[in-house]
């Protein structure tokens, strides 16, 4: 065999083991998801929540006396982040929007909590990552400890995984009392859970569905770590601490938007560390937080970032 057989052939082997490591960490499917929204725009402006146009406006911030953040969710009954430790201790913690803490909940009994929604008047719902449960309880009217015993809870045991890769993440559409749960990865998830709230307070109707095609076609992630639905639009936010992106699907589950959390963006400084959290706010705010406890708030306006 000459030379520059040799030498084709190792060329050809380089460019297929290049294609193969891509292809594994999704690198030209992210590519070409960026280049679509670049290239294309936004088709339907007062339909899409559109992540390209959103700014970091407070990053890294540090989230005083919290540690192990890995949910947070939009409280409107009261104008607050609620935050979710899976740390010791195990809590959830409310915030003012730029991220100062404000109060406290313990958890008594809980186990691994990652994820949390807000479902309205007090209750908010839970992902615990190694049971694969949803709990939903009610916050007290005052700061204090919440007992496991006092929550419900549907427990979808599919999958399981034996490397602390099970529910990472839970959103919630109140118009259609649906819960979004999101498995982390080995493999990537998605189910819905309609009809819990209206069951606990009449006849047993919960409907369970796999949306996971939706994540295998439309989301460009290594993992998933948090998702949030927005009422406004009815699209699904689902965030990747891996691959350090938040992409935007529609009612549909086909892929709307992306935004990139890597420090080579032109308003990130640096790469949002483990991002585990994340939600939107009334006026379209949109915050994420990192273990251990780094807060990051982002905004459609213009105004200057603030360190």
């Amino acid at each position: 065999m000459s030379k520059a057989w040799k030498s084709g052939i190792f060329f050809i082997v380089v460019l297929l083991g290049a294609y193969a490591v891509s292809a594994h960490f999704m690198v030209h499917q992210q590519l070409y998801a960026y280049w679509k929204n670049r290239w294309n725009g936004n088709q339907a402006p007062d339909k899409n929540i559109w992540l390209p146009d959103y700014k970091a406006v407070i990053q890294a911030k540090p989230v005083a006396d919290v540690t192990n953040l890995s949910g947070i969710a939009y409280d409107p009954d009261h104008d607050r982040l609620l935050g979710i430790t899976n740390g010791v201790p195990m809590e959830i913690v409310a915030m003012s929007r730029n991220g100062d803490l404000l109060e406290r909940y313990p958890l008594i009994g809980f186990q691994d909590t990652e994820g949390i929604a807000y479902m309205g008047k007090g209750r908010v719902v839970i992902a615990d990552e190694s049971l694969q449960r949803l709990y939903v309880l009610t916050l007290p009217d005052s700061p204090g400890p919440i007992a496991v015993e006092n929550a419900q809870f549907v427990a979808i045991e599919i999958n399981l995984s034996e490397h602390n890769k099970g529910f990472e993440g839970v959103a919630y559409d109140a118009a259609n009392d649906r819960i979004f749960a999101i498995k982390e990865r080995d493999p990537r998830q998605l189910y819905s859970v309609t009809g819990m709230l209206a069951s606990m307070g009449g006849p047993l109707q919960v409907r369970i569905k796999d949306l996971t095609n939706w994540i295998d076609r439309s989301v460009f992630g290594l993992d998933l770590s948090e998702g949030y639905y927005d009422p406004r639009t009815g699209h699904l936010l689902l965030l990747s601490e891996q691959s350090s992106n938040l992409t935007e699907l529609d009612q549909d589950g086909n892929f709307v938007s992306i935004r990139s959390l890597l420090g080579l963006t032109d308003d990130l400084e640096k790469t949002i560390p483990q991002a585990e959290g994340m939600t939107m706010d009334t006026d379209g705010e949109l915050y994420i937080v990192s273990e251990p406890n780094l807060f990051y708030r982002f905004s459609k306006s213009k105004a200057a970032a603030v360190h």
